[in-house]
């Protein structure tokens, strides 16, 4: 062969492997067992007893285990840190047996006194937990919680043994078992905890060295940019779990994320932008996800700013809003108009004391507080996270209000952490926010609206509303269960502290190579469940 036929090989190869196509994220994912994943924002925290958001619990669900489990189809509970239950004829005490091969990532066992030292840390009043109503059924856990009981071996929580965890209640919860599965009621590491603070402090930097019982472990963070998680090698279950590890991506940006998605670099995205479903439809419907939600969009009124104190002109705020609107033309994903806070069919129930009213009777109300033709009427702040979808309903209120109400709207938005902060502070007028079920019972939308409730950012509260939700509480018969909660939503309703404007329908974009991801109401899917194809 001669010299220049050599070059010209040598030159046509050197071209041919540069042109060759470079394996995508989600090939070398399939390839290696890991899962990227689109988590739309940047957690708070990865401290169970601290957090709100789905984000958060997308990332802490993979890293810590309850005592129960969620069935990855039915979201039945199954055994998670605990194999086994045995519950009192009364339905108030629950004796759970955990495994006695649990142990954390450090290799330490799991202990019954690890789930004792864990709720009395979220009860603990000084952390300022805001999901520790979740456990005030436990006896004496509210008093506790609330500073008026010192002694916390009077709250109903006793590790009988080593591996046995005893659980009492004040009343009957009949779904406390699905409850356990919520990581307000994960453990935490006690020697973690403790050896960067006391029980009760807030910010001292424990989650930097993650000690889980979870399916993974923390194995990197870079803020903004990803958390790497990677398979426990001390997690009791390890056989079952077929992941090598799950990247989560806080794209808030929906357009860049389903354009990572299109360029191979996500398996999941945690939404899709609106004008990209009828393409997906049309063009895709094999990975397009769009299922029932147990979830409502609303907004947050502060009523301890006047003119938001008067609940007339709440009301005619609410009757101003074109909700039709909304859902067919801004969110377009299936979405339901709400004129109530609960989801439908939500554990049996559906409210019938709802938002009624038309735009006309909400400018009679506006006139009757005082603002006729929305004369005199201050600028309100509407605070909203970055996201398309959340900037597109923001301006689509801002121009109801103003064209049916002659009222102005500044928007504001803000990036995650600091409209958290704000919201927590009070430092606003309106602001947008949601609210997922953490199960499947119209309680866990409902009770987030008791007076000083951790998650009542409006400064609203009504001792009747109060009653209602606490007897419901202890009624165990469903009918009489389901009309304190009809009584009490329709308190809600009139009162309107919060805005409901629509419910939800989960949205996203799945590779085909994902396997085990099931569609459910709460969008909730067990990470030892998932594999890759």
């Amino acid at each position: 062969m001669n010299v220049m036929l050599r070059c010209w090989l040598i030159a046509l190869l050197v071209v041919a492997a540069g042109c060759a196509r470079r394996e995508t994220r989600v090939q070398q994912g399939d390839r290696e067992g890991v899962l990227h994943f689109g988590n739309l924002s940047e957690p708070v925290s990865l401290d169970p007893h601290l957090v709100t958001g789905v984000s958060e619990h997308n990332i802490i669900s993979a890293l810590l285990e309850g005592l129960t489990a969620e069935d990855p189809v039915t979201l039945e509970p199954v055994p998670g840190a605990a194999e086994r239950w045995e519950i009192s004829p009364d339905g108030r005490r629950y004796t759970f047996h955990l495994w006695p091969d649990g142990r954390w990532s450090n290799g330490d066992p799991v202990t019954a006194a690890d789930f004792v030292f864990a709720y009395r840390r979220i009860l603990t009043p000084a952390l300022g937990a805001p999901y520790a109503y979740m456990l005030h059924g436990i006896v004496n856990a509210e008093a506790y919680n609330r500073g008026e009981l010192d002694d916390f071996g009077a709250v109903g929580v006793k590790a009988l043994d080593a591996t046995t965890l005893e659980v009492t209640l004040t009343e009957p919860i009949p779904y406390l078992l699905s409850l356990l599965s919520h990581y307000s009621w994960f453990p935490v590491h006690p020697p973690t905890i403790l050896a960067h603070g006391a029980i009760g402090d807030i910010g001292t930097g424990w989650t930097e060295a993650y000690v889980g019982n979870g399916p993974f472990v923390l194995d990197e963070r870079h803020v903004n940019k990803h958390i790497r998680v990677r398979k426990s090698e001390t997690y009791r279950d390890r056989d079952r779990v077929a992941l090598n590890g799950i990247v989560f991506y806080p794209i808030g940006d929906h357009t860049i994320e389903e354009r990572a998605f299109r360029a191979g670099q996500l398996h999941i995205t945690g939404t899709i932008p609106v004008d990209r479903i009828d393409h997906y439809r049309r063009n895709r419907p094999d990975v397009l996800r769009l299922e029932p939600y147990l979830g409502c969009y609303y907004y947050l009124f502060n009523t301890a700013r006047p003119p938001l104190d008067n609940p007339d002109v709440r009301r005619a705020l609410a009757m101003a809003v074109d909700r039709d609107s909304i859902t067919r033309h801004i969110t377009r994903g299936g979405e339901t108009p709400a004129y109530h806070f609960t989801p439908p069919a939500t554990g049996g129930y559906t409210a019938t004391n709802i938002l009624t009213g038309t735009a006309e009777d909400a400018r009679r109300l506006l006139a009757a507080a005082g603002y006729p033709g929305g004369q005199g009427f201050p600028v309100l702040r509407l605070l909203y996270n970055t996201a398309d979808t959340h900037a597109r309903l923001a301006e689509a209120l801002q121009q109801m209000w103003q064209r049916e109400l002659g009222i102005g709207i500044e928007l504001v938005n803000m990036e995650w952490k600091v409209y958290i902060e704000a919201t927590q502070s009070g430092d606003y007028d309106i602001a947008r926010a949601a609210w997922i079920g953490d199960y499947l019972d119209p309680n866990t939308f409902l009770d987030l609206w008791l007076t000083g409730g951790g998650n009542n950012r409006t400064g609203w509260g009504n001792p009747a509303y109060d009653a209602l939700i606490r007897e419901a509480a202890r009624t165990l018969d469903p009918g009489q269960r389901h009309a304190r909660f009809q009584e009490a939503e329709g308190i809600l309703m009139r009162e309107m502290p919060i805005m409901p404007l629509y419910f939800y329908r989960s949205k996203s974009l799945v590779q085909p190579s994902v396997r085990g991801w099931h569609p459910n109401l709460l969008d909730h899917h067990p990470w030892k469940h998932i594999r890759l194809d």
